[in-house]
This record gives C-alpha cells, structure tokens and sequence, in this order.
C-alpha cells in the first residue's frame, strides 16, 4: 500500500538525501512535502494528510518533540531523524515510533518504513503514545549529559564529561581542551575532528579556531567589544560574522 510521508529536517541536504533514498528503495513512499522547520511542516499538515512523518529531533528553535506536542492530529507514525547514536533507543521501537540515524543506513529505513505499513494494514489506527514520546525525550537528554570525549595526550587518553568542556581552541593542528575545573589538556587532534564527534546540540563552532559549549558554559553574549562570546571562566571567545546569525539562532532556543 502507498505511504504518504513528511520530511521535517533544518538541513536541505539532509532533506534530499532522505527523498532520494526513498524514491529508488521504498518506491511506495510519496513524500507530499519536505519543511525545513516546524512551522513549514505545519502549513503541510493543514493541507495533507500523512501516513509518516520523517522528524530531526533536534533543530534550531524548536525541536522534533515540541512539534509533535503542537499537533492535535496525531494518526500518523513518526520515524525520529537523528545525527548522534542515541542506543538507548532501542527499548522504544514500539508503537508508531521509530528511529534512524544520520547516515541513513538504507536496510534500517526500509525497516522502519515496512514497520509503518503493517500498522497501516493492520487496520488498527495509528495514534502515538503522547507518554513513550516523552520519554524517548527523557532518554536523550540524559544520554547528552553523560557523553564523553576521550583526549589523547602525550601520556595516554583523557576520559572527560562533555558537560564539563567549557570551550576548545585549535593550535595549528592542536586543540586545547579547557575544563570547568580549570584543567586544560593539549591534544594531536585538530579542531575538525572534535566538531565532529562532539554533539551539535551542545557545542558551536563560532570562529574556524574556536568551539565552545553554549548548552553549559555560555555566560553572555558582548557586542560593545566585537562578537564575543563570553564563558563560565570569563574567557571571551570571538564569534565570526559567518557563524552570527547561526550563533544568536541556537542561544535563543535557550
């Protein structure tokens, strides 16, 4: 049976990777709509009904979970798009949810999608449990506090809480890692490979030598100086004219 779908996600390439993949192995898929933020999917919603939705659980201002509590119909199923391994979620492929990390792997969407049509056939109607949505949120976040980075160092690796990571800042090809303690550690790295690894919800390239941990440590934003960005240990971090707008987008969801 054809399934209609949504595709909900801030990244354009992303967004066309997914309706690519779609179009040449799940050939009874028609995505009615691709949005690029929760508003846009909205608009859809009024104008379609859909059998799926394909939903970034995290995008700027307004992430995958509230836009789900702002829809009142909700008789479709929900593959939630992820762009770190979130494992946990294993236990929670019941009921109309589903998961898939980016990269998409293609034997993992032609499962989840097969899942959503036999609900579909089942004639049982979909209807998402408000109440394993918010816990698959819980489960998130939590698996956000508690990642860690391993540094390599002249001695050996550096196990660290990420949390724990106030900013970074590139050396050439060396990174300096400052730590809410005041303990720093120098590693062979470059900047690159830890923007990366390290997750986009909570650290922000502002500046080609510069990562900080806006989730935790960002303390303010100072204008009057240039584009600062000043952490929890006062060091003040330049904000490049490139990265601004992208910088002011994510505090504000804060």
């Amino acid at each position: 049976m054809s399934l209609k779908a949504l595709i909900v996600d801030d990244e354009f390439h992303a967004r066309s990777n997914l309706e690519m993949l779609l179009d040449n192995y799940c050939e009874d898929v028609e995505v009615i709509g691709s949005a690029a933020s929760p508003s846009e999917a909205r608009t859809l919603l009024e104008k379609n009904k859909v059998d799926v939705i394909f939903l970034d659980i995290k995008m700027p201002g307004e992430d995958g979970f509230e836009f789900l509590k702002s829809i009142e119909d909700k008789s479709f199923g929900v593959i939630f798009i992820t762009a770190y391994n979130e494992y946990a979620l294993d236990a929670f492929k019941a009921d109309a949810i589903d998961y898939l990390e980016k990269p998409i792997d293609i034997d993992e969407l032609i499962g989840a999608v097969d899942k959503i049509r036999r609900i579909k056939t089942s004639d049982a109607p979909i209807s998402l449990n408000e109440d394993l949505v918010d816990l698959i949120k819980s489960v998130v976040n939590k698996q956000i506090d508690f990642e860690k980075t391993s540094i390599p160092t002249k001695d050996g690796l550096v196990i660290v809480n990420n949390q724990d990571i106030v900013h970074l800042e590139a050396s050439e090809s060396y990174t300096t890692i400052f730590l809410t303690d005041g303990k720093k550690y120098l590693s062979s790295k470059n900047i690159k490979v830890f923007e990366e690894n390290l997750n986009p919800n909570i650290f922000f390239r502002t500046h080609k030598s510069h990562i900080i941990n806006f989730a935790h440590h960002l303390k303010e934003f100072n204008r009057s100086l240039g584009n600062l960005a000043v952490m929890s240990n006062d060091k003040q971090i330049p904000v490049s004219r490139r990265k601004l707008t992208e910088f002011l987008s994510k505090i504000n969801t804060f």
